[in-house]
């Protein structure tokens, strides 16, 4: 019966689904679903799926293929309030649900209904509720004047502004600016390039902006309407961007970098957003458009971990496969704003993706700007606020602003440099523009400690990327530049320790078993690569490395990750956050590294884990794998990478051949804020640094070749101890003071100990001297109280009062005979230091340690290896001793 009614639905429904302008949404009245559909001659219809969920089709998702818009009436009486409530039940999933469970049951297979069940899952590849949310601007609000001082006399450059666009001319700093008036004098002014700038709107009406912008590639995605009109009071941020990049030549403002260049307007900022329509907009007019601009991402507190959901994925791999006739999309992400709150941009997968171009900040004096966030993702930096200058650049109606600046404004003008070079050289790929930026950022602060040389002997920094961007420089490279070879990858198999294994449950939360915990010393393990792999895989030269981590942790921001290559070269993928408080973990979550870039993959490759040692806090490593990103060994044998459904699952999908589908009840529910509500007030005005490595509490990483790091860990500790007296002569007055009763002491204990060891005793009365006082030891047998010592001296955060300290940890079997009277052993013996007090959280050539030491009483672990899906229903497992 069910088949006969689904055939003659198809036979009477027949929605139009050929316009490509995006349909007006109703979300008051109705709720909407992405569904991916799964084409094949046995399976249902697009239609009939629809019948059988009970919706209808509104339009094909921006330019995936197969993946489709539809809806729903809200059921009536439908309360607003429960709109975004967690448990909220919706009738279009529970229908769903109702038929995957028909389909799967082995009770009555041959009946209509079971069969009819099948018939409509085995076509639904991917089902998601969309809920409306809002992305962040990663702009400036607080106006203040910006003071360079002079400018080029022989520019015949009549707008008013131009003399204060120091980004263009630094004549106070004439070695920190974009450097573009070269690449005008060669000719190249961005005429012919299209970018497309997703934000909050474009004053397409603006003098500079009006013979600049493309209507026919911009949509408003917020309000439905062909024009990407800012209506917000606060929407002035796409105007300034797409100035940076687009404002023409005349007697209104400044200019653009690439001023004869073409502006559309994506308008996703403007208000809540589902994931269909940012998929969407990723893809808008991509056949045209050269380069998306993209000042947003997820809130810029220290305390959010978020990622494009499947179908955002979906939309980049389209773009980049498809894009600009097959040459890929350019994705420019901004690395975000909250430095000063200990954020990275490794927790953002916008910014962390293969696929971006990864910008952070540097001022008018080529400073490090403390919101500028620092991760190994970064690529390079370009120009924006800090130390008494913005960016001057045009806005809403017909003003000018004297106050952009943020990591929003360094994206727009690398977009700006990426758009002269493809005037120049067309035939640019998207890794041919990341390849450029490696290849051609320039030095700046040589001296700054963050500098690590990598394997191929460049210079890397978490602030700076591979340098600052040069326009020139780069333009000239582009124009006689060997396009690269196509894209190749290997996946490595995925490592479980102890049966990890992770459920999601939905909106966000986690279920973990299994797995190792992370001992005190850290957890530390390896991935070997050969040369079978590299050539079976057709790999030639490494570009990008993913590592995917699934860990469990009571406090999220204490973890701290690092990969260490078979060179020694390390990448800090995670540091300590102070204000990320979240218990989730890592629910497979992808870290992404360019510091490897150029180096040779095969050897091993190690992970190390580590969290803060704190007693209330504790957590679990459940697995991992990698992924290396580069070009291929024959350009024949290339293919094109296809995006995964769900690729964190672990174990991972054991049944690749049978459609998954993403948590129904999990809708899109991510929640962005305008960056203007984190970005300091005085972004502009704070003088930047150029002397503080971007994770002062890490080691410097080994150089290539070298047996052990520049600094042991003694030395370091040393250096930080010097730092604290320095800047703490009050206290150490008063500790040396104490020290002195401190020995006094000891000597005395030890006197006695001598004069009573003459007499007999009872082995029950045996005391012995490390117990004295060691109910107030913090942070364990090594720790001593050292550790709130540094807590109270070492970090702003207060030091707790000593009768409201946690009891010891028990981690390290022999005790300091010197820990109850707290202080660490260090200061009475020449032992190392305890990790608790030395600043490095790791060391980056550690000493061989026993691997019943490492992880505890156990003289084994067991670690299951899984490959691809395929292999993963088999699941070897071997044991490593």
């Amino acid at each position: 019966m069910h088949l006969r009614w689904t055939v003659l639905a198809s036979l009477l429904w027949s929605p139009n689904l050929s316009s490509a302008i995006p349909q007006k949404r109703h979300y008051d009245t109705h709720s909407y679903y992405a569904l991916e559909h799964s084409p094949s001659a046995s399976g249902a219809t697009l239609q009939e799926v629809a019948w059988a969920l009970g919706v209808e089709v509104v339009e094909q998702v921006g330019a995936l293929e197969d993946v489709w818009l539809v809806r729903g009436p809200k059921p009536e009486g439908f309360d607003p309030r429960e709109e975004y409530a967690e448990e909220r039940r919706d009738p279009v999933l529970e229908v769903y649900q109702n038929l995957r469970r028909q389909a799967s049951s082995n009770l009555e297979t041959r009946s209509e209904e079971a069969l009819y069940a099948r018939h409509i899952v085995r076509s639904v590849n991917y089902l998601e509720l969309q809920t409306l949310r809002e992305l962040e601007k990663r702009a400036a609000i607080p106006p203040t004047k910006a003071s360079a001082k002079s400018v080029a006399q022989r520019l015949d450059i009549k707008d008013p502004l131009f003399t204060e666009q120091w980004h263009l001319v630094n004549d106070e700093y004439p070695e920190h600016m974009m450097n573009t008036t070269p690449v005008w004098d060669m000719g190249y002014t961005g005429k012919g390039v299209l970018t497309s700038f997703l934000d909050d709107g474009l004053d397409f009406e603006s003098d500079d902006l009006k013979d600049a912008f493309d209507a026919e590639n911009s949509y408003d995605f917020n309000a439905h309407v062909p024009l990407p009109r800012p209506t917000g009071v606060r929407d002035h941020h796409g105007t300034r961007c797409a100035g940076q990049v687009a404002a023409r030549r005349n007697n209104a403002c400044g200019v653009g970098i690439a001023y004869d260049a073409k502006a559309a307007g994506v308008r996703i900022l403007g208000g809540r957003i589902t994931t269909v329509d940012e998929a969407a907009a990723l893809n808008y007019g991509y056949k045209d458009v050269s380069i998306y601009s993209c000042s947003w991402g997820p809130r810029d507190n220290g305390q959010t971990m978020d990622a494009p959901s499947y179908l955002i994925r979906k939309a980049v791999v389209n773009g980049i496969n498809n894009g600009r006739g097959g040459k890929g999309s350019i994705f420019v992400f901004a690395s975000g704003n909250g430095g000063r709150d200990d954020d990275q941009c490794n927790f953002d997968g916008y910014t962390n993706s293969i696929y971006s171009v990864t910008v952070s900040s540097i001022d008018y004096k080529g400073l490090h700007p403390t919101y500028s966030e620092t991760c190994a993702a970064n690529m390079i930096v370009a120009y924006s606020s800090g130390s008494g200058n913005h960016i001057v650049t045009t806005d809403r109606n017909n003003e000018c602003t004297r106050s952009h600046g943020g990591t929003s404004a360094a994206a727009p003008n690398a977009v700006g440099v990426f758009a002269l070079a493809l005037q120049a050289r067309p035939d640019l790929t998207w890794r041919d523009i990341q390849h450029l930026c490696v290849e051609t950022a320039r030095l700046v602060n040589p001296d700054d400690p963050d500098w690590e040389k990598t394997a191929t002997g460049r210079l890397f920094s978490y602030k700076y990327g591979y340098g600052a961007l040069d326009a020139y420089a780069y333009v000239t490279a582009a124009k006689n530049w060997k396009l690269v070879k196509p894209q190749a990858w290997i996946h490595t198999d995925i490592v479980r320790f102890r049966d990890g294994r992770v459920h999601d449950l939905g909106h966000k939360k986690y279920t973990y078993e299994g797995g190792e915990p992370i001992p005190d010393e850290g957890f530390e393990t390896k991935i070997s690569v050969t040369k079978e792999m590299v050539e079976k895989n057709n790999f030639e030269k490494l570009e990008h490395v993913d590592i995917r981590v699934w860990i469990s942790h009571t406090k999220r921001g204490d973890v701290e990750v690092q990969l260490i290559s078979p060179k020694g070269i390390k990448s800090i993928l995670a540091s300590r956050r102070k204000y990320d408080e979240d218990t989730t973990g890592f629910p497979g979550w992808r870290f992404m590294t360019v510091k490897h870039w150029g180096e040779d993959v095969v050897g091993d490759w190690t992970i190390r884990v580590t969290d803060q040692k704190d007693s209330e806090h504790n957590g679990t490593f459940h697995g991992w794998n990698l992924a290396f990103w580069g070009s291929a060994i024959d350009p024949a044998k290339a293919t094109k990478f296809v995006e995964p459904t769900v690729d964190h699952s672990l174990p991972p999908q054991t049944e690749p051949d049978r459609p998954v589908l993403n948590d129904p009840a999990l809708s899109s529910s991510t929640s962005h804020a305008k960056p203007t509500d984190l970005l300091p007030p005085d972004h502009g005005e704070a003088t930047g640094e150029n002397t503080r490595p971007a994770f002062p509490h890490q080691t410097a990483a080994p150089q290539p070749g070298s047996s052990s790091a520049p600094d042991d860990a003694s030395d370091a500790w040393l250096s930080h101890m010097a730092t604290l007296i320095d800047s703490q002569k009050w206290f150490f007055g008063g500790a040396g003071i104490a020290s002195v009763f401190a020995i006094a002491a000891v000597i005395f204990f030890c006197r006695r100990k001598r004069r009573l060891a003459q007499y007999s005793s009872l082995a029950d009365d045996e005391v012995p001297m490390g117990a004295i006082g060691q109910s107030r030891v913090v942070g364990g047998a090594n720790g001593g109280m050292s550790r709130a010592l540094y807590d109270a001296f070492g970090q702003p955060s207060p030091s707790p009062d000593i009768d409201d300290l946690p009891p010891p940890r028990t981690g390290n079997a022999t005790a300091r005979g010197n820990a109850g009277l707290g202080f660490h052993s260090g200061f009475l013996d020449d032992d190392e230091p305890s990790a608790a007090l030395s600043t490095p959280a790791y060391r980056d050539d550690p000493e061989e340690e026993d691997p019943a030491h490492l992880h505890g009483e156990h003289d084994s672990r067991e670690v299951e290896v899984y490959s691809t899906p395929q292999d993963s229903r088999e699941g070897s497992r071997e044991r490593l001793t």
